[in-house]
């Protein structure tokens, strides 16, 4: 019997957005490329395309030989748990396309497993292909293809996981940063990098040799990922006319932060949209050439809780345990910076996750500064599944699959069901929209924790998932973003902690 390799993947250039996927069926037993699939879809999400490349892909391995065996390759989390049945299938528009899938081959014929995205660049390449022709105007043709060039990766080494505890910034998150690098395309073949970060301790300094990732809440957790923009989405990683299309969609990404404040307080501005593209004889909206009376922003002082008896532990702690309150040393961090907010005298609205650390931290602060608390659970930290109260070690012995692919790949969730960082990246983007447009011309205090931080500067900056990575964040620490009325973000502070010293 005959076996097959299909490798799928998909896109879209905004989620929903501009979209195509490609497919690719292989020889086993010889590596020979046998059949390739590309096709511009028009406006769908990335998980539409990728289970449309999975069909596609499969119906051409089924006109080879309806016999076959085939092993399915996708670097999708989502569409690999769902269709192996590992994962509930939730979303109205994702049942119609996995009950296709499943009815173009016997299921005994088919497995599914999941890879890192640098080993499925044939793939990828042909939907990035697809997107471009359809930008065009036209339909891929395989006559023009070369996503078969160089593609073909028969054997990667696994990526190695991190050897030391989360927070070893100079043994362990130093070796996860370089598994998670080799398992990024390179910024020549794409401009979408997704993988998250891998933990880091509250406590240890950030070195400029290797900036230690973070993926525990109460160790610097976030991601990423790989949340890819502000809607949480990815585009194919490579080819064509990506980079550009990418870095344009994270420039409005950062502008649409205050957008729908702008609209309610002041109104669109004239010829905002070519402003915002660089067209010509418009005044820029950014740099020494902004308007001057944009009014007071809206400003978010981010303030990240004390430490929590899981903080030294350096345990997953995220909103799905056990909801730890203060340590004793993280009650005397939120004391200090209370005494701190009380000197400034700037704030003038504070709100906090729903859980316990923060609203303690959050309430320390009120009763210096007189002010109410609002709980507001767009704030809350990450859901790490079946990790919570789990040290990183403890998760790589007992789920080291899951484990890899959640640091490859910012749409996989922890094992167990958890929130994957994409997921995170949609709720917090969702949260700040509201509440720029709430608190215009405000200083507002978000008590919150190490993800929700971490995204609100990255989303501000404008910067690439990567970055996640080189941002240190201390418990009690306290960051600052301005959101302006033309829609540009303005980062003011990042982890500061000098309200801690004596």
């Amino acid at each position: 019997m005959r076996e097959f390799i299909v490798e799928a993947d998909g896109g879209s250039r905004g989620n929903p957005g501009p979209a195509g996927y490609g497919s690719v069926v292989i020889d086993a037993a010889t590596g020979e490329t046998l059949a390739e699939r590309a096709e511009y879809i028009g406006v769908a999400t990335n998980n539409v395309a990728e289970y449309r490349g999975l069909v596609a892909g499969l119906r051409a391995a089924r006109e080879l030989d309806p016999s076959a065996t085939v092993r399915v390759r996708m670097d999708s989390k989502l569409v690999v748990e769902q269709m192996s049945g590992r994962w509930k299938i939730k979303h109205p528009d994702m049942k119609p396309l996995a009950a296709e899938a499943a009815r173009v081959l016997p299921a005994a014929q088919v497995t599914y497993e999941w890879i890192p995205r640098e080993r499925n660049k044939h793939a990828d390449r042909l939907a990035n292909e697809a997107m471009d022709a359809g930008k065009r105007g036209e339909q891929w043709e395989a006559s023009a293809s070369r996503a078969g060039l160089g593609a073909r990766v028969r054997e990667t080494p696994a990526v190695p996981e991190p050897a030391a505890p989360p927070g070893d910034a100079t043994a362990g998150a130093a070796k996860a940063r370089e598994a998670l690098t080799r398992s990024r395309p390179t910024p020549a073949a794409s401009s979408a990098p997704t993988p998250p970060s891998a933990p880091t301790p509250s406590s240890a300094p950030a070195t400029a040799s290797a900036p230690a990732p973070s993926a525990t809440e109460d160790a610097s957790a976030v991601p990423v990922a790989p949340v890819a923009d502000a809607a949480g989405g990815r585009a194919a990683g490579s080819g064509g006319e990506e980079d550009a299309t990418k870095t344009r969609a994270d420039r409005r990404a950062v502008r649409a932060v205050a957008a729908q404040a702008a609209v309610t307080v002041a109104g669109p501005a004239p010829d905002a949209g070519r402003a915002a593209e660089g067209g010509p004889g418009v005044t820029p909206s950014v740099g020494w050439g902004a308007a001057p009376d944009l009014g007071a922003p809206a400003t978010f002082v981010l303030l990240r809780h004390g430490e929590t008896p899981l903080t030294p532990q350096k345990r997953f702690s995220g909103s799905g345990g056990t909801d730890p309150s203060l340590s004793d040393v993280g009650r005397e961090q939120a004391e200090r910076v209370a005494a701190a907010f009380a000197r400034r005298g700037t704030i003038q609205h504070i709100l906090a996750s729903p859980l316990a650390r923060t609203r303690e931290t959050a309430g320390a602060v009120a009763a210096r500064l007189g002010l109410e608390v609002t709980v507001e659970d767009g704030l809350i930290e990450t859901d790490f599944g079946a990790w919570e109260g789990l040290t990183f070690g403890e998760v790589r012995e007992r789920h080291p699959e899951d484990l890899n692919a959640w640091l490859a790949d910012p749409e996989a969730e922890p094992t167990g069901g958890g929130e994957s960082f994409a997921a995170t990246a949609t709720r917090i983007a969702a949260t700040r929209d509201r509440l720029v447009a709430r608190y215009a011309g405000r200083t507002v205090l978000l008590v919150t924790h190490v993800t929700p931080i971490k995204t609100f500067v990255r989303l501000a900056l404008g910067a690439p998932p990567e970055s996640l990575f080189r941002m240190e964040l201390s418990a009690a620490s306290v960051s600052a973003v301005a959101y302006y009325a033309d829609g540009n973000a303005s980062v003011r502070l990042l982890n500061d902690t000098s309200h801690l010293r004596p």
